[in-house]
């Protein structure tokens, strides 16, 4: 039905010219000539192109900075809300435990609310130590350094690049994971 449109002809149509066509010596050098040397980007025009990169590169660091303070921001209020409702809950089951043991918690209910604390405690710190990206910061100032060091030529950091985008994407891993334990 439509088999027949979709197939390609394999009928290759060639035409040989009666008489041979010739090119000048000069036109077939220019033609190799052309080629063989890529037009270099004029100073002006690289200067640009550099500055564009790297105010992208300090967009980018901004973007992840604010995004840095944001959620540094929405973890503080996660705790300062779960430290509330803790002593909420605490102040009910004290309520309780004077009304049926005249205000004295055992021991081991104390050792239990002492030892959650303490693993909440630690995870806070451990999440807080995220914000401090020690291996981002140390790819970025490599990226830094290799456009300083590269002023003409900025694509030869293309590796200090990837690399940095590498420890942007682990340390967001990282953070993922963090809050989902």
């Amino acid at each position: 039905m439509g088999a027949s449109q979709s197939t390609p002809d394999s009928d290759d149509k060639v035409f040989h010219s009666e008489t041979p066509i010739q090119f000048s010596e000069d036109v077939v050098n220019s033609l190799v000539d052309g080629t063989a040397a890529a037009p270099a980007l004029s100073a002006g025009r690289q200067s640009t192109l550099d500055a564009q990169i790297r105010s992208r590169i300090e967009a980018e660091l901004a973007h992840l900075r604010q995004e840095e303070e944001d959620v540094r921001g929405e973890i503080e209020r996660a705790l300062e809300k779960e430290n509330l409702d803790r002593e909420r809950a605490m102040a009910g089951e004290e309520e309780q435990a004077q009304d049926g043991a005249g205000g004295v918690k055992s021991s081991a209910a104390l050792m239990g609310d002492l030892e959650e604390l303490r693993t909440k405690v630690d995870r806070f710190h451990t999440r807080r130590a995220l914000s401090e990206f020690p291996e981002v910061a140390e790819k970025a100032e490599a990226v830094v350094t290799c456009y300083r060091s590269h002023p003409s030529t900025s694509l030869d950091c293309y590796r200090e690049v990837t690399e940095f985008k590498n420890a942007v994407s682990k340390v967001e891993q990282h953070y993922i994971d963090s809050l989902r334990a």
